[in-house]
């Protein structure tokens, strides 16, 4: 293997290693959704911000590789490449549940929400233009 295929083996290492970081990030975000953690959420998105920054530029870096023509056609190369679209499957499915999960989430909670404007009172609960439950306050009343 020539040092020219050697450095595009090592941007593919490097592109694995990110992709591993990213799915590991993306369990721990499942983690910090379940537990309602608002602060482990949002250290979480910007390590994901920074990871997908560096997959971003390894990708660049392979393309920009004057040598990848000759490499795409290297069984090893093939072979590189299936196991990157499989992590990357993996990152989009774990990435997919993370997203039903915050969905589930914000029902239970507007549920909740409906829930409790309803044991406030009936008379006062009504529904805003989007179909949500409200709590109209008429205030303290006319006094004549």
């Amino acid at each position: 293997m020539s040092s020219a295929h050697s450095s595009i083996l090592t941007l593919l290492n490097e592109q694995e290693q990110h992709l591993d970081v990213l799915l590991l990030l993306l369990h721990k975000e499942l983690d910090a959704i379940r537990t309602r953690d608002v602060e482990a959420l949002k250290t979480n998105t910007d390590e994901k911000i920074q990871t997908l920054d560096l997959v971003q530029a390894t990708d660049e870096q392979l393309t920009a590789s004057p040598e990848l023509g000759e490499a795409k056609l290297q069984d090893w190369f093939k072979e590189h490449l299936q196991r990157l679209e499989d992590k990357l499957a993996q990152c989009k499915f774990q990435n997919q549940v993370n997203s039903q999960s915050v969905e589930q989430s914000q029902l239970v909670i507007e549920r909740f929400k409906t829930e409790l404007l309803q044991s406030r009172g009936r008379a006062g609960l009504t529904y805003t233009n989007k179909g949500k439950a409200a709590q109209v306050d008429k205030g303290p009343g006319i006094k004549a």
